[in-house]
């Protein structure tokens, strides 16, 4: 399979997906781990792809979202961002905005 259709396979089959130096339990970079700090405090499932074990995972991704730099999250198969703009989009409460109409669909708790 082609690296870009891995990355389009990954980033559809799963609501959040983020692809990072190392995996949630050891980030392997300081940007990762604020991201997993972010994604752990949503409280959401999420898929966490390691791209320091395959070369062409790493240099693809940047390609398949021309965003030069790692981390990076995918959420419904949109590409949101890096580090910086996960941890402002939660701050300001636009990160779980995003999920607001999953949870009502669902029947949970509105945000």
């Amino acid at each position: 399979m082609a690296t870009s259709d891995r990355i389009r396979t990954l980033v559809t089959e799963n609501e959040i997906v983020v692809f990072m130096k190392g995996d949630p339990k050891a980030p392997q970079c300081g940007f990762s781990a604020g991201v997993v700090k972010v994604l752990d405090a949503l409280g959401r499932p999420y898929v966490g792809v390691d791209v320091l074990n395959d070369p062409f995972l790493r240099e693809g991704i940047k390609e398949f979202s021309d965003w030069p730099t790692l981390p990076q999250v995918y959420v419904r198969g949109e590409f949101v961002g890096g580090c910086d703009i996960v941890r402002e989009m939660y701050a300001s409460g636009e990160l779980q905005a995003l999920f607001a109409d999953t949870a009502q669909l669902a029947g949970g708790p509105q945000a």
